[in-house]
């Protein structure tokens, strides 16, 4: 009996040192350590465009980020505040603004898109989309537009509300488009049927004019561009004009499905009724989608040079989608595994993408510094 037990004994430990020593175990990717940019200046511009590595971090879940005219940054924080990162590197201590925002515990609301409008360096308009808490304990989401002077935000004024919010599917991304109008991304705010509801705000891409009001080619009349939408959280328009989407698929034990859909005018994209490659009539499938093994989680889009790139926050990559015309090529992974997640991209006015961790939002591994605004060389992937 014991010969029996010495040689179980020297069975386990042969593989316990087997399976430590063996190089050609799959190991998951190491996080990575990037420089801290130290910018170089010519008066207020700064002219060294070949640094990659950490811009600001110790941030607090930055949603969205936009540049200022003068190089400076504006970066919201999920909690309700808005920073700057001065032209010459610095987060400033303290917020441009504070917002009392409707932040569920572990969940998805709170401020979230940021942008400028296409005049601002003579209206210094800055807008905002954030969930809210209203007088009857109904958590919403509205855009608001502030005036930016003296590196504060004054002077809110609603531009459109009563989106429906939620714990969960707020999407949150806002931009202008090439036309001047101002593109909202909504989510289904966990009622997928209000997706196919051209009564409801929820589940839709919105297009109105700056002040809110109502373009006179919007399909039905009222705010809603395109419909049939889980949760988009990115848009942007390519070379061409065309404009895309990320959108968050299912979630859950059965995750997956994430999408990259072609926005036109009008058209139904089939959430809740159809998802992945599914078809129906009248329904518009997903020029890509990240099948039913494989999540990306998609929380932003930007366009360089005929790619697509997004962030993933649960597939934890930089993902580039390969255009062909209306087709996507290839989808390609950077950085998989070594940034954890990764929310915002956008193309800066030095053609560099910038890209927001997100690992304090309580469903990452906070890394040191972490939150982080990282500046990539998309030549360079």
């Amino acid at each position: 009996m014991k010969k029996v037990g010495v040689f179980i004994t020297i069975l386990i430990l042969g593989f316990l040192i087997f399976y430590f020593i063996n190089p050609n175990q799959s190991t998951a990717p190491s996080p990575i350590s990037l420089p801290t940019i130290e910018t170089k200046e010519d008066g207020d511009r700064m002219i060294d465009n070949k640094d990659e590595g950490v811009v600001a971090g110790n941030l607090e879940v930055p949603w969205s980020l936009v540049f200022l005219p003068d190089g400076a940054i504006l970066v919201t924080e999920r909690p309700g505040r808005v920073r700057l990162i001065d032209n010459k590197g610095r987060l400033r201590s303290g917020s441009v603004l504070s917002l009392e925002v409707d932040k569920k515990t572990n969940g998805e609301g709170g401020l979230h898109g940021i942008t400028l409008h296409p005049e601002f360096e003579k209206n210094h308009f800055v807008y905002l989309y954030y969930t809210y808490e209203n007088d009857n304990g109904q958590t919403l989401n509205k855009v608001t537009r502030f005036v930016y002077e003296n590196n504060s935000l004054v002077s809110e004024s609603t531009i459109i509300d009563n989106i429906p919010g939620s714990i969960f599917h707020d999407g949150g991304r806002i931009k202008f488009g090439p036309d001047n109008f101002l593109y909202i991304t909504t989510g289904d705010a966990q009622a997928p049927d209000n997706a196919q509801n051209l009564n409801s705000l929820s589940g839709k891409i919105l297009r109105i004019k700056d002040d809110g009001g109502i373009p006179d080619d919007n399909p039905f009349s009222n705010a809603i561009f395109s419909y049939g939408h889980r949760n988009p959280q990115g848009i942007v328009w390519d070379k061409d004009g065309r404009l895309w989407s990320t959108e968050h698929g299912r979630s859950g034990i059965s995750s997956g499905l994430d999408e990259l859909n072609l926005i036109k005018s009008g058209n139904n994209y089939g959430w809740p009724d159809i998802e992945g490659d599914e078809t129906q009539n009248g329904m518009q499938v997903s020029k890509k989608n990240s099948g039913v093994s494989d999540t990306w989680a998609p929380a932003s889009a930007a366009y360089y040079s005929g790619s697509i790139f997004f962030g993933g926050l649960r597939g934890e990559a930089l993902y580039e989608a390969v255009l062909d015309g209306e087709s996507v090529k290839e989808i390609k992974e950077h950085y998989k595994g070594q940034l954890g997640r990764i929310r915002d991209v956008i193309i800066g006015p030095d053609n560099m993408l910038y890209l927001t961790t997100s690992n304090r939002d309580g469903r990452g591994k906070v890394q040191q510094s972490d939150d982080k605004i990282i500046r990539v060389n998309p030549d360079n992937l």
